[in-house]
């Protein structure tokens, strides 16, 4: 059964044809956040896939992950192009290396995942949140709910990290 909902009046939906999609988002449903990890190589992947991308093996079991990580990139959006997101600008749309298979398979790489920035309660942080992160802050996922049984995972700074001077681009 396809999951549906609503993220600040954008309509969100994942078809019941996507069947690894689904089990992700009903997994952040529950509030767990769980990624794929193949039975042969034993590496997790993201996002959610038929094969795993490093031995193409198709059995794999949905791992429980700590929602913690570094933010290797952002975007800040100061033209939203959904009305509902307009109110918002300036928002930050992080990329995020999780702590957990960290360099691997390679040591430039890891398990990256996309999503907002948001408050710990999980609304679009506000523009001087957006000032205090970038590329190095320590966040952590937040589960948010956007339909029965269906939520999107974003991301609040880590009050328990000790954080660094984050790199920034330079400000107008």
């Amino acid at each position: 059964m396809s999951l549906t909902g609503e993220y600040l009046g954008m309509p969100l939906a994942v078809d019941d044809l996507d069947l690894e999609n689904l089990e992700y988002f009903r997994a952040c449903g529950r509030g767990e956040f769980r990624l794929q990890r193949c039975k042969n190589c034993g590496l997790l992947r993201y996002p959610p896939g038929t094969a795993c991308p490093w031995c193409t093996n198709l059995e794999f079991d949905w791992t429980p992950v700590e929602g913690k990580g570094t933010v290797h990139s952002y975007g800040e959006v100061h033209q939203a192009i959904q009305p509902s997101f307009r109110a918002h600008t300036p928002y930050q749309v992080l990329l995020v290396d999780l702590d957990t298979q960290k360099g691997q398979p390679s040591p430039d790489e890891a398990i990256r995942v996309i999503g907002n920035l948001v408050t710990p309660d999980g609304e679009l942080a506000p523009p001087e949140l957006v000032k205090r992160c970038g590329i190095g802050s320590h966040v952590r996922m937040i589960l948010v709910p956007v339909g029965e049984g269906f939520a999107i995972p974003q991301w609040t700074l880590d009050e328990d990290a000790e954080q660094p001077e984050p790199w920034r681009y330079p400000q107008e």
